[in-house]
């Protein structure tokens, strides 16, 4: 079985990659995880997972003549399989977003979850990429009027090409906002799967290089995170058709 989900914003700043990492520890407890830093513009997912020191990255796996096998960028921490990306612009200006579907689809064969930390702006091929990939997204926003409106950019996008909306999750909260949450459940198509507080330990955590569950796991971000992926019904799909499906999917242009 596997289940490819894009986690996704329409904004920097919001807490994507600590909420990748937070789900993939979290939905580890039922399931094999795999976590991929997609965001091959802006990664950060190595230092958030100790991974700064990485050898092989997504970067490698993405430039023609420097390729590397999948399993040489793919580290385990943390109870998941972590595949990080660099963070040089030369990599990033080396790399080619299409070679992703085929790192997505090697990926697919052996596990249950992928979660593929998405760029936060859809201005370009390899950030729209993972969106489209994905068999659903779940959109990290701000409980703010503006963050909800970038947030559904992204879903509309997302619905276009078939990309199915799993949830919303409220990141960085100083009340429960209840009066936003009301309104992201009348226009998303996925519930709200939790209001995640701000929160001093997410902080201390991304200093330490781990991730909120491992530094903080009896935190109150902790246990609403845990919350959001308890509510993540993983669908079973079949391994070998999700990879074809991958490799075959339509690159798109940008939005």
């Amino acid at each position: 079985m596997v289940e490819a989900f894009a986690v996704a914003s329409g904004k920097g700043g919001t807490g994507k990659t600590t909420s990748t990492l937070a789900l993939g520890m979290a939905l580890a407890a039922d399931h094999d995880v795999t976590v991929v830093d997609a965001d091959t513009g802006m990664a950060n997912l190595l230092f958030h997972a100790g991974l700064d020191d990485a050898t092989a990255t997504l970067h490698d796996l993405l430039v023609e003549g420097t390729a590397t096998d999948v399993s040489e960028a793919t580290y385990e921490r943390f109870g998941l399989s972590v595949v990080p990306c660099g963070t040089s612009l030369a990599g990033f200006e080396a790399a080619e977003p299409e070679r992703l579907r085929d790192v997505v689809a090697e990926l697919a064969r052996d596990t249950d979850v992928l979660l593929l930390d998405s760029p936060a702006a859809l201005g370009s091929k390899s950030a729209v990429l993972p969106v489209v990939l994905a068999d659903r997204v779940v959109v990290v926003v701000e409980p703010t009027i503006p963050a909800l409106s970038d947030g559904l950019k992204v879903q509309e996008y997302a619905r276009s090409y078939g990309t199915e909306t799993a949830g919303v999750l409220f990141n960085k909260v100083r009340n429960e906002a209840d009066d936003v949450a009301a309104k992201a459940e009348r226009h998303f198509g996925g519930p709200v799967l939790a209001n995640v507080p701000e929160s001093d330990a997410v902080r201390a955590a991304r200093r330490a290089g781990e991730p909120l569950l491992a530094h903080a796991p009896e935190s109150e971000a902790a246990a609403r995170y845990r919350r959001a992926a308890d509510r993540l019904d993983v669908r079973d799909g079949d391994g070998d058709a999700v990879a074809d499906r991958f490799r075959s999917a339509v690159v798109p242009d940008t939005p």
